[in-house]
């Protein structure tokens, strides 16, 4: 037993030292390489699959009381962000969210839509941003029809339901922008 015990400590300790050698001597190569660099800060677009449909597809989703709410046009260009309290992106933008809705007031619909977390976690976390205007989506219903793999999640839709954009992590100032480009 003691000599399989060795025989370990010695193996891990050979394949230790190759790669600090290789390290060392900047022979080592990348596990892997950023094709679009970018930070949180510098928001690059998506990284989720071509939406498969340009229509906001019509789901029922619900409030926080557990009443039905269907997600559908009426008639306002609408900023759909699907997002959840433990996603990092997420609870930094939420907050640019609810001040560009307090700018642009009724004329654009806000939702945003929560596919993970309970009610109260929910409204405790969107309200710390001052947001109020959240739907849950236990179901993952709209996530899984437009294909998300990767949150948070902002569509730009037209009035007639349309999807005009979609993005990743945004900004308050491209929030505006986009807003401004796609809804005057």
């Amino acid at each position: 037993m003691r000599l399989l015990v060795l025989a370990a400590v010695v193996a891990v300790g050979a394949v230790g030292a190759v790669v600090w050698s290789r390290v060392a001597t900047g022979d080592s190569k990348p596990d892997a390489v950023l094709d679009r660099p970018g930070t949180f800060d510098e928001p690059s677009g998506t990284t989720n699959p071509p939406l498969p449909t340009r229509q906001l597809p019509t789901v029922t989703l619900t409030d926080a009381s557990g009443a039905a709410v269907d997600l559908a046009p009426d008639g306002r260009p609408m900023v759909v962000n699907l997002w959840f309290s433990t996603c990092a992106p997420c609870a930094k933008e939420l907050a640019d969210f609810a001040t560009v809705h307090g700018e642009v007031g009724d004329a654009v619909r806000f939702v945003g839509v929560d596919p993970f977390d309970t009610p109260g976690a929910m409204t405790r976390f969107a309200a710390h941003r001052h947001v109020a205007y959240e739907l849950r989506d236990p179901g993952e219903h709209l996530g899984q029809a437009l294909d998300v793999a990767v949150y948070p999640v902002t569509l730009f839709v037209a009035a007639d339901g349309t999807i005009l954009d979609e993005t990743g992590p945004i900004t308050a100032d491209g929030l505006r922008a986009r807003v401004r480009e796609l809804f005057s």
